[in-house]
């Protein structure tokens, strides 16, 4: 009988002891996660500010800043493969490139992939003709329009002012209600 006394306060001493660690270990994240704060989204926080400039490369390995088109309106587009929204909306701005034709120049920025990946997703699109695709493997585009959703777009007058930061994603009347705005 003391044998089985002695087991039963055994287990219950590390089963206390394991609780009591669990329970701290829980605490400990609640008050962790109860103190870290995140800045708030800003919604189109950069409207009426210069876009911001790069000096990217297509899949040609050509550099492209965007001092290449000063004087037109342009749609920024920052997109990746692993993007669920983004595949509708490069169909979408193909469309919108063949519709505005030199109106509007709309460049295509994939966000730190591979050549062979990004290349691979627009071919399989169909959405190559007309666009600028552009590689950022740094992704420093999608950093510098803070960006915190996908896909992210800006719209940019003709002189390089930002008219609307667009967070998530937009159908063609979408796109093209914004690109008309942009135009004289």
């Amino acid at each position: 009988m003391n044998k089985i006394f002695a087991i039963i306060i055994g287990i219950l001493i590390v089963g206390g002891a394991f609780w009591l660690v669990i329970s701290n270990q829980i605490a400990s994240e609640e008050s962790t996660r109860q103190t870290q704060s995140f800045p708030a989204p800003r919604a189109s926080r950069q409207a009426g500010e210069k876009a911001p400039d790069f000096a990217l490369q297509n899949y040609n390995g050509k550099t492209v800043r965007l001092a290449d088109f000063a004087g037109r309106p342009l749609v920024i587009n920052s997109w990746a493969a692993w993007c669920p929204f983004c595949r509708k909306e490069l169909v979408d701005f193909a469309a919108a490139q063949k519709e505005f034709g030199d109106k509007v120049v709309i460049i295509a920025i994939d966000r730190a992939e591979t050549r062979g990946i990004a290349k691979k997703y627009t071919d399989e699109l169909g959405v190559m003709d007309g666009m600028i695709f552009l590689l950022d493997p740094s992704d420093n585009f999608y950093q510098s329009i803070e960006g915190f959703s996908m896909p992210e777009t800006i719209f940019v007058d003709k002189n390089g002012v930002i008219a609307e930061h667009k967070r998530g994603p937009m159908d063609i009347k979408e796109i093209r209600a914004k690109i008309k705005k942009l135009l004289p």
